[in-house]
């Protein structure tokens, strides 16, 4: 069972060891604060919200479970780690369950593709849609291999400190064409207009649009393939808790409802957190998990930063925002995948609306989440948890969400109904909703941004705020808004780069 510590007591804040204080309890967080403790620190992780979880918060209401972000595990062997850390298997703690299809991809008009990462299933579902397309299928899967092999494995856990590690991967981006996009890219490998967009959709699982992400993120293909598409029994929010247990078990804290106000800066150097409370924890080393903008424009005073300056921030692309209606049906939708993306009448055209224009369009595409096609328990008997997920603009289009969500959940709801979940008018008994509103004030998210910084070549690696900061020392960044970015593998493995850049423990004793 899940355990909030509640505030240390004074006395308790200066044992022997040095103390590492962590700023927000995302994935990203909790993994740098299993790896800190790993590594002889004393660890308290700071949360504003009521619970662990971050974006991966959970809500539970009617009887219905229902994970608020991360629903696709597709590096476990990123999770298993943190466990063996400490000593333990993550196989006793939380079930990953591999779903099939990955996704059912749906169009317009009807016609489906049951994404999976079964090689020859995937060859026959591309020439059920173009037989031409199959050879083409075949050697961008290849390129995805070779983009993964030196994306992920090579450079994913590299920390980019200096102009020179750019340097150094210039060849390989550019033999990749990394300076391409993701769309154009797949395009170069399929003709049929359907697998150019089945096979270039995945930026937008990490806050990118497919027309202006680079080419890189193409290695998610090879990704899903190589470790598959999870989903942990009981939810994502099962993770947490085994994580928060973790950091427990080697003695850390997780403090919730301890916003953080401010990182005190001393002679350029982070000595610790003020909370909105008024208490100053003081520590030898500061890590946010919070999005790097916000950590930047809100939580360190601009007397203290070069680099990232308010003018900076501001002038920098982010990601998407996100409409998120949740809701719960008395009835199940069998037929329904675990994971369905329904695609409405424009690609491009509804992409460059949302990131470019920042328009609020009056068609949309979907990411329709049924977690109880795996995981029945996450509801009452016989009904069904459900999770709809629309990319909007984020707050820079000036949306007034407020006005705007009933009338947009309502629009979203007759699209289902007309299309795979008949009836739903009548079946709905809970109902939530979350819009990049509320991704700015309870997620301290910049413009509602739902993923940080856009994941465009000009804000990768180098280009995106560094793991350690350049401006604060003894001040570390992990999670969607530093290298290598969004996603579950991203947040992951910005924590894993903790253990190149912050110094171990031993050496402030």
């Amino acid at each position: 069972m899940l355990t909030i510590a509640p505030a240390p007591q004074a006395s308790s804040l200066s044992p022997q060891r040095p103390h590492a204080v962590l700023i927000g309890s995302g994935f990203g967080g909790l993994a740098a604060a299993i790896r800190l403790g790993a590594r002889g620190y004393r660890v308290t992780v700071l949360e504003k919200l009521e619970a662990p979880g971050g974006r991966a918060f959970v809500y539970r209401q009617d009887g219905f479970t229902f994970d608020a972000g991360p629903t696709i595990v597709t590096a476990p062997f990123l999770f298993e780690e943190l466990w063996r850390l400490c000593g333990r298997e993550m196989s006793d703690d939380v079930e990953l369950r591999a779903t099939t299809p990955f996704y059912r991809i749906r169009f317009q008009d009807g016609a489906s593709f049951d994404y999976c990462g079964d090689s020859e299933a995937m060859r026959m579902e591309v020439a059920r849609f173009s037989p031409r397309d199959v050879e083409g299928y075949e050697r961008f899967m290849r390129r995805s291999e070779e983009i993964y092999r030196i994306g992920f494995e090579r450079l994913g856990d590299v920390p980019f400190s200096s102009p020179m590690d750019m340097a150094r991967i210039a060849g390989d981006l550019a033999r990749l064409q990394g300076y391409r996009s993701v769309y154009s890219l797949v395009s170069q490998y399929f003709r049929d207009e359907r697998l150019r967009t089945i096979f270039s959709f995945h930026p937008l699982l990490i806050g990118g649009s497919p027309f202006r992400a680079s080419a890189i993120y193409c290695l998610i293909s090879f990704l899903e393939q190589r470790w598959g598409v999870h989903f942990a029994m009981g939810g994502t929010g099962r993770l947490v808790s085994g994580l928060v247990d973790l950091i427990e078990g080697q003695g850390g804290v997780v403090r919730c409802g301890a916003e953080v106000a401010e990182i005190v800066v001393e002679d350029g150097a982070a000595k610790g957190v003020r909370l909105a409370s008024g208490e100053t924890l003081p520590a030898h080393i500061v890590v946010s998990n919070a999005d790097s903008a916000w950590t930047y424009r809100h939580l360190l005073p601009p007397s203290t930063r070069r680099r990232w300056t308010n003018r900076k921030i501001e002038r920098a692309s982010y990601s998407m925002g996100l409409f998120l209606w949740y809701f719960g049906t008395r009835r199940r939708y069998e037929d329904v995948a675990h994971h369905t993306i329904l695609l409405g009448p424009r690609y491009r055209e509804l992409l460059n609306d949302i990131f470019e224009r920042k328009t609020l369009s009056p068609d949309f595409s979907l990411y329709l989440h049924r977690p109880t096609a795996t995981d029945p328990s996450l509801a009452p008997q016989g009904c069904d948890t459900f999770y709809v997920l629309s990319p909007v603009p984020n707050l820079e289009g000036g949306q007034h969400w407020n006005a705007l969500a009933e009338p947009y959940r309502q629009k979203i709801a007759r699209a289902l109904e007309d299309s795979i979940l008949p009836g739903l008018g009548r079946e709905i008994v809970s109902s939530r909703i979350s819009t990049p509103l509320e991704f700015e004030t309870r997620l301290s998210s910049f413009r509602g941004a739902a993923f940080g910084l856009e994941p465009v070549l000009t804000q990768s690696a180098w280009f995106r705020p560094h793991n350690t900061s350049e401006d604060i020392r003894n001040l570390f960044l992990v999670g969607a808004g530093t290298h290598p970015g969004a996603g579950l593998p991203g947040v992951l493995s910005s924590a894993r780069i903790l253990d190149k850049v912050a110094p171990h423990a031993s050496a402030f004793v």
